[in-house]
């Protein structure tokens, strides 16, 4: 082999070679698709964790100037369960967005059961923080506890993960139970 010929590559040669051709327009037709699934997927996870997140602060805000009542048990600082209460609301759109994007959402007991459970946790704070009502706010929690455990095991049968995580939020449930029942 005549090695005048050969001489070493460079930067431009390289868009010239084979490998570097654009590829044929179908496929990339076909990333240009995946990319705005992807986008549209983006948006509605953003979605359905930032509207019961905002539902949940706003529930927090309406609650957060408590009425004064006395409290003979210890319960834990305002502030540390609107925190929680926020975390587990966006969890639970978390799930919910899981289960929606497997296709579960279709289901119109499993779209009722989400949202019992969204209304029963932004109904619990005004309850028992704001107005010191600790039956209604063990009712409240019971009822939530009842919706989450449904809500995982329906979840559950869609997408694993996505029952798993409503079983923490079933931990918070039995959380809220025990400091309202100590507010009775």
């Amino acid at each position: 082999m005549d090695t005048q010929t050969l001489r070493q590559r460079s930067k431009n040669d390289t868009a010239t070679t084979p490998a570097a051709q654009p590829h044929d327009p179908a496929e990339k037709t076909t990333r240009e698709k995946k990319r705005a699934m992807a986008r549209r997927g983006l948006r509605s996870l953003a979605a359905a964790i930032s509207i019961p997140l905002i539902l949940s602060i706003l529930s927090s805000i309406l609650s957060s100037s408590p009425t004064t009542h006395p409290s003979r048990t210890w319960r834990p600082p305002a502030w540390a369960i609107h925190a929680s209460a926020a975390a587990t609301s966006s969890l639970m759109g978390l799930a919910a967005w899981l289960v929606w994007a497997e296709g579960g959402m279709r289901s119109p007991v499993v779209v009722a059961l989400y949202a019992a459970q969204l209304a029963l946790g932004l109904a619990w704070a005004p309850a028992v923080m704001f107005a010191g009502a600790g039956r209604a706010g063990l009712v409240i929690s019971v009822a939530l506890v009842a919706a989450l455990a449904v809500c995982s095991r329906r979840f559950g049968q869609v997408n694993p993960v996505a029952g798993d995580l409503v079983k923490a939020c079933i931990a918070w449930g039995m959380f809220l139970a025990i400091v309202s029942y100590k507010m009775m």
